[in-house]
């Protein structure tokens, strides 16, 4: 039952809910931390945490890939008090499976970027895409690789960003398809974060994990994670090992990544 407290969030911010919709009254308009909270209040999963920080230039703009057949969602989210971020590198995410890029600010990104810049990251502009249809390896006629690749750097580069000096962070498919680009881009991105990689042991993935060698990389994977083993394969096959190498409690929940997802991006800009 949807209780008058339960919707009272956000000190004296006041939702109103239809009950019979399931539906949030002005939802886009508010707060993402609002919107936790009314997620919490109708029992829609566990708290996801969000900082408390300003977003600073957030866009969300269609831009138009050839390898991915049409027009495609770019996302990009600079710090607060950054301006259009100009000059600033860039943490490419690459989303999971039940995930887009027209979500990335209901999910807290932009926030992000301000809390870890406001923490002592050097400062960075956070990036991207929707994928194809099997996520971000080539299939059906379209190569998310080559759009890594070939465009995204020029959109990157038109938006003012230093399109030159990138990291990689996935979760999930996203992270699969992270580990999956930087062996065929090794030097495509200067550091790397991979949060719950869809992969199992015995992945034919593993099985050239060169690119790691030089590369700066962390990992994290919750101990109830399905795909727990194949990150401690990941990391036991892998010629360096992660650092950091995040285990703990959790599963493959939003909840999860959140919690680890300030220190990740703190990680991934010092490799810019």
């Amino acid at each position: 039952m949807v209780t008058r407290r339960g919707l009272l969030v956000g000190g004296s911010v006041g939702v109103a809910v239809g009950v019979g919709l399931g539906g949030v009254v002005g939802w886009e308009m508010a707060p993402t931390s609002v919107r936790a909270d009314v997620r919490r209040a109708l029992g829609r999963g566990p708290e996801i945490y969000i900082p408390d920080a300003p977003e600073g230039q957030v866009r969300l703009e269609q831009v138009t890939s050839q390898y991915l057949g049409g027009a495609t969602d770019l996302f990009t989210a600079v710090p607060a008090g950054h301006g259009a971020g100009a000059g600033l590198p860039v943490i490419v995410v690459l989303h999971g499976s039940s995930a887009s890029a027209a979500a990335f600010r209901e999910y807290g990104l932009a926030r992000f970027v301000t809390a870890a810049v406001q923490a002592g990251a050097p400062p960075f502009v956070l990036a991207g895409t929707d994928d194809g249809p099997d996520g971000w390896v080539p299939s059906a006629g379209v190569d998310p690789q080559a759009m890594l690749r070939e465009e995204l750097p020029r959109w990157l580069e038109d938006r003012g960003f230093a399109a030159d000096r990138r990291a990689l962070w996935g979760w999930s498919r996203g992270g699969y398809g992270a580990l999956r680009y930087v062996q065929v881009a090794p030097d495509w991105a200067r550091g790397l974060a991979l949060f719950s990689p869809g992969l199992l042991p015995g992945n034919p993935v593993l099985d050239d994990l060169s690119p790691l060698a030089t590369m700066p990389w962390g990992l994290w994977c919750g101990e109830s994670d399905p795909y727990h083993d194949g990150a401690v394969a990941l990391s036991e096959q892998a010629p360096v090992a992660p650092d950091p190498w995040v285990q703990g409690p959790g599963a493959h929940t939003q909840s999860y990544w959140n919690d680890h997802t300030l220190p990740m991006m703190q990680f991934l800009a010092r490799t810019l």
